[in-house]
Order: structure tokens, then sequence, then C-alpha cells
């Protein structure tokens, strides 16, 4: 009766398990078979593919169940997992994630003679975490979910033990994630004390009544404000939004290029995925101590802040992995547009395509830079443009995507969240987003300039292209290409599936 009570349905949350023992796998098999990189690269993505096999028959179910009117969601261990469909596409891009992740970091463990078996385990586990996240439909989850996936991505920021600038990554992400992590657990604490819950459900309907659900009594709403507050903050700092952002830069340039790839793409989706779990589905009631107002009305000034920082700042730098990292601030300031749009497809939809074109960007950027990624300054690439051709042409398509050019992925999920905010009434927020999408194409074209356009030592050699940045450069502008081409099936799912999840309005 008792495992009745608490919905023990293991089945849907399949995908993480297969991705946690696939996760534990990887460790065991490595530490009896040191010298297997490749199979351990096989066994990761053998169970990234069963986790995505698994995850399309739950959307299915979830498809199946809102069709009979079964609900908009399911649920499962007293609540605090949900599946939807908005956590299922979150699920795909954290597979995808982890999947092209797991193809690029193959040579880079093996030229710098690194514990692959360490790493593969992080990777999967951080997986974990992200889709926890997904998946929550309560905070404790939610926090679960952040932890298993903030430990495991510290570690994989500073994997080169003997590189100080990987030292000082990780050291940096571990204190500043920390500080926000500590944000997060105090707002959410507060949030409790003023509802009396910690499901994301009952929250709405607390704040809806303006009652605390434990004592039946009016709900202090100075505490509910502060643990707002507190949440912002905190979802601020993991989603890289200003002024929260500071970490961003350092963290990324000092993180080997496929941890950067994967961080910059995996946690980011997985923040955003998590502060609209906890703010369009719990906070989006309309109150009479308008909560939902105040919290908009300041996610439009943060937005608009995080987008001009981000290409400002961006517009100054010399160092190509610090340009993406002003670059994705920028991008968590579009993908914001969406969010106060209330449409998690487009947010959806616009981090995979930033997703895809990122790692793909970070790809070419672990060959370029060199043996231990010495040559990051835009300086160290002049001439390189004629030697590199086919790396160079697949930079300036992945740059020339974020800059949101037409045919291109990053195009598409720029419309799609720009329409979708001007279709709400959001006009001044797009506006904004234009300008600053016409400005970042100066700084997306300086690394073409430096690589065509500028005289180097001819007697450089052209950078050594491995099979695993080969193949990862492929997929990613397979995949860039056929979001800004062909996305016309995606966005018929991810239509059929808007107004299935059960949003409060």
């Amino acid at each position: 009766m008792q495992a009745q009570a608490l919905n023990l349905n293991y089945y849907y949350v399949l995908p993480h398990i297969i991705v946690a023992v696939t996760g534990i796998m990887s460790l065991l098999f490595g530490a009896f078979n040191k010298k297997a990189h490749r199979d351990l690269v096989f066994i990761n993505l053998a169970g990234i593919f069963t986790a995505g096999a698994s995850t399309w028959k739950l959307w299915n179910l979830v498809t199946t169940a809102s069709q009979d009117g079964v609900g908009k969601s399911l649920t499962a261990f007293s609540g605090m997992v949900v599946l939807d469909h908005m956590s299922l596409a979150f699920i795909f891009i954290f597979l995808i994630v982890a999947f092209l992740g797991t193809i690029l970091s193959l040579n880079f463990l093996e030229d710098e003679d690194l514990s692959p078996e360490e790493f593969y385990s992080l990777l999967m586990f951080s997986t974990v975490g992200m889709m926890l996240m997904a998946s929550s439909g309560d905070m404790v989850m939610i926090f679960l979910g952040l932890e298993i996936s903030s430990i495991a991505t510290y570690v994989l920021a500073g994997y080169r033990r003997k590189d100080l600038r990987s030292n000082e990554s990780a050291l940096k992400y571990f204190i500043l994630g920390s500080l926000s992590t500590a944000f997060l657990l105090y707002g959410m604490a507060l949030v409790y004390g003023a509802t009396g819950t910690t499901n994301l459900e009952s929250i709405a309907t607390a704040i809806k009544q303006g009652t605390n659900l434990v004592t039946s009594q009016p709900m202090t709403v100075e505490i509910l404000y502060i643990g707002v507050a507190m949440l912002l903050v905190g979802f601020g700092f993991k989603i890289a939004t200003a002024p929260f952002h500071v970490w961003t830069p350092d963290v990324y340039q000092g993180a080997p290029s496929a941890v950067t790839a994967f961080m910059a793409s995996g946690p980011k989706a997985a923040g955003f995925v998590a502060f609209l779990r906890i703010f369009v589905i719990a906070f989006a009631a309309d109150t009479s101590f308008e909560l939902n107002a105040t919290w908009t009305s300041i996610l439009q000034v943060l937005a608009i802040l995080t987008m001009i920082i981000g290409n400002v700042v961006a517009l100054s730098q010399t160092d190509i992995k610090r340009i993406l990292a002003y670059s994705s601030i920028a991008h968590a300031g579009y993908a914001l547009i969406g969010f106060l749009a209330n449409d998690w497809t487009s947010v959806a939809f616009y981090m995979l395509t930033y997703s895809v074109m990122n790692i793909g960007a970070f790809a070419v950027i672990s060959v370029m830079a060199g043996k231990n990624e010495q040559n990051t300054e835009l300086e160290t690439w002049a001439g390189m443009g004629f030697k590199s051709l086919g790396l160079s042409i697949a930079l300036l398509i992945f740059m020339l995507s974020m800059a949101g050019m037409p045919l291109t992925g990053g195009f598409m999920g720029k419309f799609l969240v720009f329409k979708t905010a001007w279709d709400k009434g959001l006009h001044a927020l797009v506006i904004v987003a234009v300008l600053n999408s016409a400005a970042s194409i100066y700084y997306y074209l300086r690394p073409m300039v430096v690589l065509f356009f500028r005289e180097g030592n001819e007697e450089t050699p052209a950078p050594l292209l491995s099979w695993s940045a080969y193949v990862t450069i492929l997929l990613a502008l397979a995949g860039t290409f056929y979001l800004g081409l062909m996305p016309g099936k995606l966005f018929s799912l991810l239509e059929a599936a808007r107004d299935t999840v059960a949003l409060v309005r």
C-alpha cells in the first residue's frame, strides 16, 4: 500500500536510470581496462542511444495520455517526478549534448593522457542531474538534480589537473557556483515557509489562495517575495544572465574546450527548464499582491541587460573562448525572451539550436588552438584560414548561425523566439534583441578577418584534425543546416505538444 501511495513508477525515470547505469559501467570498465578509450566511447554512446529510445517511448506515452484525457502530465514518486512534453523535449537536448560531448572528448583525453573512465562517468552523471531537473515536480528534486549536475561539472572544468588555467577555472566555478546554490536553497526554504509546500503545483495553489497550506493561515507575502528574489539570483547565475554572469568568461576560457562546449550547452538548458518549472508553473498565477507582474518586470530588465552586456563586452575580447563566453551570455538574454513570452517550445528549440552550433564552434576551436589549447588568442590564428580552409569555413558557418543568419539553425531559433514574443506584445524586448543581434555580427566575423586577411607566420603548420573533432563538426554542421532549412517536422511536433504542459496562466 505504501508503494502504491508513493507511485513508484520506475518506467517514468527509465532514461535517467539508463544514463546513470552507463556512467557506472564506464567507471568500472575503465578501472579494469586502462587502455580501452574507444570502448568507453561506444559504451557511452550505446547508453545515450538507449536512453533516447526510451525517452521517445515516453513522449508517445504522454501524447496518448493527453489525447485520452488522462491529464497533461504524468507523475510518480509522490509528485517529485513529472513527465510531460516539456521535460522530455529538454531530456532529448541533454542527450544530444552528451552524445556530441562524448565524441568530441575522445582525442582530447588520449592526447593529454587523462583518465577517460572518470571523465565519461562524470559526463553521464552531469547529464543525469540535468534530466532530473527537467522532470522535477518539486523544488527538492530540482535542487537534487542541480547538485548532481553541478558537482560533476565542477570536476570536469578542472580535469586538466596539471594546468593552472584549468585549476583556476574549476575553483572559480566551484566557489561562485556554491554561492549561487546557497541563494537557491535559501530561496526555496523561504518559499516553503510562506506556502507550506515544496511541490510546484501546490505552491501555485497556495499563491492563488494566498494561504499557507500547512497552517491554513494567510501566507506572509514579504517572505515569499524575498524567496522569489533569491531564486532569481540563483537561477541568474546558472543561466549566466547579467549581472550574475561574472564567472562565465574565466571558467569558459580555462576549462578544456570539450568541457566548455558541454557546460555551455547542457547545464544552461537545464537551468532554463528548472527556471521554467518554478516561475512559469509555480509563480505565474495572478494574485492580489502582483507577484507575477513583479518578477516578469525584473526579468525583462535582466534580459535587456544580459543582451547588451554580453554583446558589448564581446566586442573588445581578443581570446576566442572569451568571445564565445560573452556570446553565451547574450544568447541567455535571447532565450529569456521566449521565457517571458510564456512559451516553453520556443525556449526548447532555441536551446537545441544554440547547443548544436555552440558545440560545433568549440570543436573547431579545440583543433585550431593546438596542443593543450595554447593558441586561443586570435592573433595566433593570423593567416591560418587557407591552411585550414575546411575548419575555417565550418567556424564561419557556426558563427553566422550564432549571429542569426538565414538558412541556419540560429536564424530559426531567433525567429521563433522573437515572433512568439512579438505576438505576446513584448515589442520593446524584440526590438532590443534584433539590434543586439545585428551588432553581434562584428565580433562573430572577427575570427574570419584574422584567419584570412591578416599575415601570419608561413612556417606555422596547419593544425591536425582528429577524427573525433571531425565527426563532431560534421554532425554539428548537419544539425545547424537541418534546423535552419528543414525544421518543419520539429516545429509541428513542438506545436502539437505546446498546450499539453500544465502551465499556470
